[in-house]
């Protein structure tokens, strides 16, 4: 069952994951920075099995696979910025949440952060959500 915050929730929500942002604690980031580059090989790993894929198609021809190869390195650049591009305290959470919802952690990972970060993604997802 998805629950939707009434807009006033949304509010409080959104002025508490702001003044979050920029308070992740310093075992957090470190674990994130490490755990960023893993999670950036394990995307990198997904989409060159998805573009080899897609290239050893060659039923409609080998313009067409291009077309598809073309296509799916687009979409995958637009995901691949917005879990990994320009990693900084102010956008940590953000990104983690991306990253998350990318599947590209695993659960013993995530529970590795402090529960206040943990938090902070959960908050996130609720927006998403909302």
């Amino acid at each position: 069952m998805l629950l939707i915050a009434a807009p006033s929730q949304l509010t409080l929500c959104a002025l508490w994951f702001c003044s979050m942002a920029t308070d992740i604690k310093e075992s957090d980031w470190k674990l994130f920075r490490r755990l960023h580059k893993i999670a950036l090989e394990r995307f990198c790993e997904r989409v060159l099995k998805e573009v080899q894929a897609a290239a050893a198609k060659h039923t409609d021809g080998y313009h067409d696979s291009y077309l598809k190869v073309f296509a799916l390195i687009r979409d995958r650049d637009k995901t691949i910025a917005s879990a990994f591009n320009d990693p900084r305290r102010s956008n940590a959470f953000i990104l983690l949440a991306n990253i998350k919802h990318e599947g590209l952690l695993t659960a013993a990972e995530f529970d590795q952060f402090s529960p206040e970060a943990r938090q902070a993604v959960d908050v996130i997802e609720s927006v998403w959500r909302a």
